[in-house]
């Protein structure tokens, strides 16, 4: 909720405002909708003893609002908590402990604290955001993250204990705050030209060196509460590798201010992040999960996102043109039979003499071929990234695969190296630099703004 670092974009590129909304803030994926259905296709009851018609000493009414906290006599419930919780319990597959569901609703807690101080404020600064603005948010939000209706996303929020006013709320809460920092903040930020000439020096002098896209989750900690923050962030690290969301769980728990980002640090080189964990960034793949790292003042759960040169063009850049040609086995064959017709699958691929051949050489075998002209090597699984780029035209992977699922093959049709990466130009790089110090004072307002508040608790 304390983002800046997208004030600009959001008024730039309001499409990539609004997906990342959905991305980051409601943490929604296909996962989350399997993970929902298999809640409800679980057994009947699941060896509970349950009567048929139970009676019930006291009523859950959902529609009784209690008041959980007021802040500046704006009443927070519990309710606004759970439909807040429960867009990022879906976004985890719904595998969340009860001991973590109770931590999770007090971060939650804290946010929704937060939005109300944020647009509380832009309203007594006169920032104002129409109901209109927040209806075609949350319209763009269902139209390019779920293709369908905002009528079909209203009712999928319903389903997962969530609701539409929830998370339109959350989208006002940014809105309000984005503009009110672009008025109060960032007209007074200024960043000189000599500093950017002196950042684009240090990235041409870095030029073939390695960086690092990192995610990171901060938990700050005391002398005093030391072992207690670090329980807690073995146990997010425990969430982490159970398939919970990354990006949703940097937005409710981490404490810097690349929270609202979804912990997304940006590309980052050797050298800028503190010493004990720009040491473990040579050391980790693409994809894994680090930590807790003790550092000054807390600690860091990191997750590498991709690594790349300096100015320099990525090979998994490439747009390939691939033929995947399959083969399925019939039910019963032994591992000795599939083993055998994979040889002589991958044996006639291997002799197709090119891709113009390969569809004839395909229907010979009873395969299916599927075409993609325009997939780029990075979107490949990796270990397939580096097999497919050392391929020349017309030659194929070895087969990989399964008995259950199938062999395949992918043939090498066409690729298109991309051309050496320039790197920001100068009006990119002070925009980064002034959005990182729109953001360091942002923090500080939003804690003047805690300050100031009058908080009643339930």
């Amino acid at each position: 909720m304390n983002s800046t670092s997208l004030s600009r974009l959001s008024a730039r590129f309001p499409a990539r405002f609004s997906a990342r909304l959905a991305v980051a803030a409601l943490g929604v994926s296909a996962i989350a909708l399997t993970g929902a259905a298999i809640a409800q296709d679980g057994g009947a009851a699941g060896g509970l003893i349950l009567p048929d018609n139970p009676a019930f000493f006291a009523k859950n009414d959902p529609n009784h609002r209690k008041a959980t906290v007021i802040v500046n006599g704006e009443i927070i419930t519990g309710t606004d908590v759970d439909q807040r919780v429960a867009l990022i319990v879906n976004a985890s597959g719904g595998k969340v402990s009860d001991e973590e569901l109770g931590r999770l609703k007090l971060q939650v807690l804290r946010n929704l604290m937060d939005e109300t101080l944020q647009i509380q404020e832009a309203k007594a600064q006169k920032v104002d955001v129409d109901n209109s603005e927040v209806d075609q948010t949350f319209a763009r939000i269902a139209q390019q993250n779920f293709g369908q209706d905002v009528k079909a996303m209203e009712a999928y929020l319903a389903k997962i204990g969530s609701s539409a006013a929830s998370l339109k709320r959350q989208i006002r809460g940014e809105l309000s705050w984005n503009r009110l920092l672009r008025r109060n903040v960032q007209p007074f930020v200024n960043v000189s030209d000599e500093e950017v000439r002196e950042v684009l020096k240090r990235m041409q002098e870095a030029k073939g060196t390695e960086e690092y896209r990192v995610g990171e989750i901060f938990l700050s900690a005391t002398s005093e509460n030391r072992d207690a923050v670090y329980q807690n962030a073995q146990k997010i690290v425990e969430q982490l590798k159970g398939g919970g969301s990354f990006v949703g769980y940097a937005r409710q728990f981490s404490e810097a201010s690349t929270a609202a980002t979804g912990g997304d640090l940006g590309w980052v080189k050797r050298g800028v992040l503190p010493t004990e964990l720009d040491a473990l960034l040579p050391t980790i793949q693409s994809g894994q999960l680090v930590g807790p790292v003790e550092i000054r003042g807390g600690f860091s759960i990191l997750l590498l996102i991709d690594k790349r040169q300096v100015l320099t063009a990525d090979p998994r850049d490439a747009v390939l043109s691939l033929k995947q040609i399959s083969i399925g086995f019939a039910p019963g064959v032994t591992e000795t039979q599939a083993t055998t017709r994979a040889k002589a699958f991958a044996d006639a691929m291997g002799a197709a003499r090119g891709c113009a051949n390969a569809d004839e050489v395909a229907a010979s075998l009873g395969a299916d071929v599927v075409n993609n002209d325009q997939i780029k090597a990075r979107d490949l699984p990796t270990p397939l990234q580096n097999l497919v780029l050392s391929l020349n035209l017309g030659e194929t992977t070895p087969p990989f695969g399964s008995i259950q699922e199938g062999v395949r093959v992918l043939m090498l049709c066409g690729r298109d190296d991309p051309k050496a990466d320039s790197g920001p130009d100068f009006e990119q790089v002070q925009s980064q630099m002034e959005d990182e110090r729109v953001n360091k004072r942002a923090q500080t307002y939003l804690r003047d703004l805690r300050r100031d508040a009058v908080i009643d608790y339930n």
